[in-house]
């Protein structure tokens, strides 16, 4: 497990982010030289969640307007 600061961190996520994808390796980011954060690399299962549930969630824009523009609360 690597350790890195956070302004070190800042100027290099996204390559960090890369090595630990490829690499499965860990990171450490502090600030001031204390612990804050960690960066590990997802397991496999949890690639899997992700990918099954791609898709199934509806983006709907007015939550409170009804479902059926012809619905009638009398009907």
């Amino acid at each position: 497990m690597k350790t890195i600061g956070a302004g070190k961190f800042k100027a290099q996520c996204l390559a960090i982010f890369d090595q630990v994808s490829q690499e499965h390796e860990s990171y450490i980011i502090t600030k001031r030289g204390k612990p804050v954060a960690k960066v590990v690399p997802l397991a496999a299962s949890e690639m899997i969640v992700k990918e099954s549930l791609s898709g199934s969630i509806i983006m709907e824009n007015d939550l409170l307007a009804p479902i059926d523009e012809d619905w009638d609360v009398a009907k």
